[in-house]
């Protein structure tokens, strides 16, 4: 017996040859698809781990076959095989936009700085079926998405993609608060390589605070914008530029605050150097080919954490 992650075991009753169970694989445990499987049930939405007996087989989903759904009959213990490790959580309804969520748990598991499989390690489950997640539109189970939050540091209404268009802080305040200035070293850290930051501009119709899609390279902030544009009128003035990050689920959070004078980039080997070494396109879109440089003259942060740490 082989398979393929996306496939599904189906289990037939030995004396009527009917369908009895079936479940999406959703985790290999040898590279040549033999058993054991992960399975996550049709009826129950439970993960366990499959060695099919002799009344299972697969039916693979790339020959258009589609699995039965039409279970009623709770799981025994001559279900096809032996299974084991088989979660305690009640089944949820489907989550949407369930590629959404493969693209979120790759964002978290590369922001924390970890492979697939320590991620996988982590969470408890076949480094196979993380990248299956990551990788192809799926639908975890409310208790998969329970062990990926706690292993990425996040939760899992955040893996779902909730809040999105609420602003962020909305969480209670921390009991004991500690409030710590961050270095210079330790606010260029946090301003990283590039990101999303809001850069404060003094306008005709007064002042605005506009986010902007930014690089940080040899130190200088710089972001691209449209000549004539809000942000554009920052250049050759002293300008505030803020990063920042709020941990909704610890109620801490942290805030970096550069301030300096900003400049137009206009030498074409300097413009076409930050071209090619830009990590993104600016979000808004549209033809955005001023360059501005920001050379922060200071650098402060600030973070909060509970008091003990």
């Amino acid at each position: 017996m082989q398979a393929q992650l996306g496939d599904h075991l189906v289990v037939e009753s030995p004396t009527t040859g009917s369908t009895r169970r079936d479940g999406e694989i959703v985790g290999l445990h040898h590279e040549d698809g033999t058993p054991p499987y992960d399975v996550r049930w049709s009826d129950t939405e439970r993960i366990t781990l499959v060695y099919p007996g002799p009344d299972a087989h697969v039916q693979h989903t790339e020959h258009g076959l589609e699995a039965p759904r039409h279970m009623s009959l709770p799981r025994t213990d001559d279900s096809g095989g032996e299974a084991v490790a088989e979660s305690d959580t009640a089944p949820s309804r489907r989550a949407p936009n369930p590629g959404d969520i493969g693209r979120r748990v790759a964002l978290e598991r590369k922001r924390q700085g970890l492979t697939q499989a320590e991620a996988a390690r982590r969470a408890g489950m076949a480094p196979a079926y993380l990248k299956y997640l990551e990788e192809r539109p799926a639908d975890p189970s409310r208790a998969t998405l329970i062990r990926l939050a706690g292993a990425l540091g996040t939760r899992v209404a955040d893996l779902r993609g909730a809040g999105i268009d609420l602003p962020p802080g909305q969480g209670q305040a921390l009991l004991h608060p500690r409030l710590q200035d961050l270095t210079a070293e330790e606010c260029r850290s946090r301003l990283s390589t590039h990101g999303v930051g809001r850069v404060a501009v003094s306008t005709p119709d007064g002042p605005a605070v506009i986010p902007v899609n930014y690089e940080v390279i040899d130190d200088a902030i710089l972001f691209r914008t449209a000549p004539g544009s809000t942000p554009a009128v920052t250049v050759g003035t002293d300008v505030a530029f803020e990063v920042d990050h709020v941990d909704e689920a610890m109620s801490r959070g942290w805030s970096v605050l550069a301030v300096g004078p900003a400049r137009a980039v206009t030498e074409p080997n300097d413009v076409r150097r930050l071209a090619e070494r830009a990590h993104t396109d600016p979000w808004a879109g549209g033809n955005r080919e001023l360059w501005v440089s920001i050379q922060p003259t200071r650098l402060t942060g600030r973070r909060i954490t509970p008091s003990d740490q």
